[in-house]
């Protein structure tokens, strides 16, 4: 395989999907970051130096064939809709857009370029979402009725490390997230193992305080609870990013004939189901068991982040750009801009009651021209704009002046 140049654009998270990359024998060649500090903490963790740029439009200008968006969540559209027009390949973090009307704006741009777009979303290469993947595959659950995904990752509040690291100013994204906007990581483990695409979303959310003594954080809800009416039929229930509970990463698949589901607080364990009288030959009635990799790579993919997934979709990133070929539903760009439209619109849902809203078709132009100019959002953007929505479930909720003003004792060197 040929060896691709990349440029990394954003030195947290994006260091970590660089190492994957130089594993599959890429080339980094340039870094993008305005933080001159994370900058220098990511390259001594690449263990390399390569030019680091604050203008993207400067970073572009290096000899690259492929570019991994890693910078702010809800930032990722314009900087993609400049690889496009450079045909270059585009590696994506979490959701694509944050608004619908930027939804118009990327696919537009996409569709006049060369450029492969491929979602940088890890969870459903976890081991026990393949195995769940490969049962849904082999057909002995029958048909698909139900699926649920639970991505659950609460944060303590004292833990500082993580405050500085990763929620480092007032306006920061993080403090005005909605809880369904965090979606792929539940939602797109049962679109892959399913194959289904959800048409209709409606969401409430769980609202609960934080006592935290220092905080900026503007969002009170522990969880949204989302449920989608899909195209085959099937109806999905997940969570965005949930902060309740124990830590989990949870998903179960329903059909008509069986069930399978990972076991929560039980490692990579999957426990899988038939009724009785649709057992198929050479299985129990009740299977618990631990998958296997069987895998060329198992070695890199073990010593992989996210349970192996951060190795296997860098390696379909690849392999997609050297046989100049789409990736595989839902890592496509489509399938991307569908997650978004779910997190979009299931807040709606969770400020207006919890009434269902229709999923957009962006494949339809009449569709794209009437959400051109459908940019509400909840956040605060790098260019200055400022949120237009309500980021909470109680609009009228904030942090309190004491809380905002410990945070910023609590976030000092």
């Amino acid at each position: 395989m040929k060896k691709f140049k990349i440029g990394i654009m954003g030195a947290g998270r994006g260091i970590d999907i660089a190492k994957n990359l130089m594993l599959l024998n890429c080339e980094i060649v340039a870094l993008c970051e305005f933080n001159e500090n994370r900058a220098k903490r990511g390259l001594k963790n690449l263990g390399m130096d390569v030019p680091v740029f604050e203008n993207f439009d400067n970073f572009l200008e290096q000899e690259m064939d492929a570019v991994v968006l890693a910078n702010y969540f809800h930032e990722h559209t314009p900087f993609a809709i400049k690889c496009f027009s450079k045909n270059i390949h585009v590696f994506c973090e979490c959701i694509s857009n944050s608004t619908l009307a930027e939804g118009v704006d990327l696919i537009r741009a996409y569709e006049k370029s060369k450029s492969i777009y491929v979602l940088a979303e890890n969870y459903p290469q976890m081991i026990f979402n393949r195995e769940m993947k490969r049962v849904c595959d082999g057909g002995t659950l029958g048909r698909i009725l139900y699926a649920e995904g639970e991505y659950n990752h609460p944060a303590s509040p004292s833990d500082k490390e993580f405050t500085k690291a990763y929620c480092y100013f007032p306006e920061h994204w993080r403090h005005y997230l909605p809880r369904t906007y965090y979606v792929t990581h539940s939602l797109a483990p049962i679109m892959w193992a399913t194959g289904a695409t959800p048409k209709r979303v409606s969401a409430n959310a769980v609202f609960e305080p934080f006592t935290d003594k220092a905080s900026a954080r503007q969002v009170a809800d522990r969880a949204a609870i989302i449920t989608t009416f899909n195209d085959d039929g099937s109806v999905f229930k997940f969570t965005g990013c949930g902060g309740f509970g124990a830590h989990s990463n949870s998903y179960r698949i329903c059909g008509t004939e069986g069930q399978i589901e990972n076991l929560r607080g039980m490692g990579e364990k999957v426990m899988l189901r038939y009724n009785e009288w649709s057992i198929p030959e050479g299985k129990d009635e009740v299977n618990f068991y631990e998958p296997e990799w069987n895998d060329k790579d198992e070695k890199f993919i073990k010593e992989s982040g996210h349970g192996g997934g951060d190795y296997i979709v860098a390696r379909m990133f690849l392999d997609c750009i050297a046989e100049n070929k789409e990736p595989e539903f839902p890592y496509d760009i489509y399938s991307a801009i569908n997650m978004s439209s779910v997190a979009i619109l299931g807040h709606r849902s969770v400020l207006n009651g919890g009434i269902p809203y229709d999923i957009p078709d962006y494949h339809n132009e009449e569709t794209r021209k009437a959400l051109e100019n459908d940019n509400d959002s909840p956040f605060y953007y790098s260019d200055g704009r400022e949120p237009t929505i309500p980021c909470c479930s109680h609009p009228d909720y904030r942090a309190t002046d004491e809380q905002l003003k410990n945070y910023l004792e609590f976030i000092k060197d």
